[in-house]
């Protein structure tokens, strides 16, 4: 029940949600031809553009380093679902540009995320869940708010 009495706090619950929903996925996503991506690869696969991505920007949507973001592009280098390749719009910049494993894995991760919230949506009916979905949208601006404020009004060290 916790330390509160009161049950399991927000980020007991969101964590422990995503953590079982990763698990599905990358489950569903190994059973499918890719077993060698993992939660941490999101960071880049979930947010590159079909025609490439430039890492300052995979590390603003992702809220990830540009250090781990590259750590992760050398990974999925290796493993055959990224490539490097020279910005058209800037040659000092490059971007990550998906391979034609990436694009497979990005659909088949969208596709079973869809069908693990049309199976929630199922379960608690369609009001239910857009409630829960706006809700919890909500609770993350929030969140996400007082970060920036916080963030903005920390001295510089």
């Amino acid at each position: 029940m916790g330390i509160t009495g009161r049950g399991p706090d927000l980020g007991m619950l969101t964590g422990q949600l995503m953590r079982a929903i990763q698990e599905e996925l990358f489950h569903t996503l190994a059973e499918q031809g890719h077993p060698d991506v993992s939660p941490r690869h999101g960071t880049v696969l979930a947010f590159l553009e079909p025609g490439g991505t430039r890492a300052t920007d995979l590390s603003a949507w992702s809220g990830q380093h540009k250090q781990i973001v590259g750590t992760i592009t050398d990974e999925l280098v290796r493993l055959g679902y990224v490539t490097r390749q020279p910005d058209p719009a800037d040659r000092r910049a490059k971007l990550i540009v998906p391979t034609d494993r990436a694009l497979d894995e990005v659909a088949k991760a969208r596709a079973t995320l869809a069908a693990i919230e049309d199976r929630y949506e199922q379960a608690l009916g369609a009001d239910r869940y857009t409630a829960f979905k706006d809700t919890l949208q909500q609770i993350t601006r929030h969140q996400r708010a007082w970060n920036e404020t916080t963030t903005a009004a920390r001295p510089a060290t």
